[in-house]
């Protein structure tokens, strides 16, 4: 398969944080959108871009928690009411945004949850890691695309994971109606899902200036481990032996800062302009795996962040996207 999945040799590595990336980018008059950004890596890439001039949005489900951690950084962030799994909540949401007139350059699709033990649905029966991962936000960037295109230049951001390797869409059962339920298959699924879309985004966006990205950000502590024990976390590596989070970039497993460098690169970098549609870690496009892919709950080779071909197949992003607008009764604007 062609793939444009080749990486540019752009000078950053896995100790590189957001703050190196932003080094010497103005974003001032800029609008940015970045789910899930009041904690963990979405807090660290939304922080960045407010610190580089950018008016950034949260839009948060739980309006409190986020004005109190948004609260402890300072400016230039703003919080707005918006539950993913809630497609009235995210319609309400965008059309605030589109009837504003205003361009919106950066979309950060950060939100996530991760191995949910017991399967559940949100209101239209979706299987509720592949709703809030995925169908929220596609719906969401379907909904803002007037605002996207008025940005002449915008990019769409799918923070993804190498937990894609977990799992292919499994298209005639998606939701587990006919197959036992499996968390980490699951959470698979929702990231193949994240890297898919931004493959189709991308062909459908580029003649509108409209660029989109998937990404890896690293193993990294944060919420997103809420449904895993300390002691499972020591016995998958994550945490040492006095339940500390392990940084060791060289075997990907990073700090905040770190994780949220690659989301603020495919936002902003320059060296991805007439670029897209590509997973990207470590501040750069990833390989494409020519292997076999495998991936397990023990973990993987730590050292190898490439892509499974599976996941950038434009048949299936194209396969992806249909299926997803028949989910949930929604298409780009004519």
């Amino acid at each position: 398969m062609t793939t444009p999945q080749k990486p540019l040799g752009s000078g950053f590595s896995a100790y590189t944080t957001s703050i190196d990336v932003i080094r010497g980018i103005d974003l001032t008059g800029r609008l940015a959108i970045v789910t899930g950004g009041y904690a963990g890596l979405g807090l660290e890439a939304a922080r960045t871009l407010a610190s580089a001039g950018a008016r950034v949005i949260v839009p948060a489900r739980d309006v409190e928690r986020a004005h109190r951690a948004i609260a402890e950084i300072g400016g230039g962030i703003e919080v707005q009411p918006m539950d993913l799994t809630d497609p009235a909540s995210i319609d309400a949401f965008a059309r605030g945004i589109v009837q504003s007139g205003l361009p919106l350059h950066i979309l950060i699709n950060s939100a996530g949850i991760m191995a949910v033990p017991e399967r559940t649905q949100d209101a239209r029966g979706n299987e509720m890691q592949f709703s809030t991962n995925h169908l929220g936000h596609f719906q969401l960037a379907l909904r803002l695309w007037p605002a996207l295109i008025r940005a002449n230049g915008a990019r769409v951001v799918s923070v993804s994971s190498m937990g894609h390797r977990f799992s292919d869409i499994v298209w005639d059962d998606i939701n587990y109606e006919n197959r036992a339920y499996d968390p980490w298959n699951a959470y698979g699924q929702s990231k193949t899902a994240n890297i898919l879309f931004a493959v189709e985004l991308d062909r459908r966006g580029r003649e509108h200036g409209i660029r989109a990205f998937s990404l890896h950000p690293g193993g990294i502590i944060t919420g997103l481990a809420k449904h895993l024990s300390v002691e499972r976390l020591k016995e998958m590596g994550n945490l040492d032996a006095n339940g500390e989070p392990v940084i060791d970039p060289d075997r990907d497993m990073k700090s905040i800062p770190q994780g949220a460098a690659t989301h603020v690169w495919c936002a902003v970098s320059p060296q991805l302009a007439d670029k897209g549609g590509v997973f990207c870690a470590s501040s750069d496009i990833a390989e494409l795996e020519d292997g076999k892919v495998t991936m397990t709950l023990e973990g993987r080779d730590r050292r190898t962040s490439k892509v499974a071909p599976y996941a950038v197949d434009p048949a299936s992003a194209e396969r992806l996207w249909n299926l997803s607008e028949a989910m949930m009764g929604a298409r780009l604007p004519a």
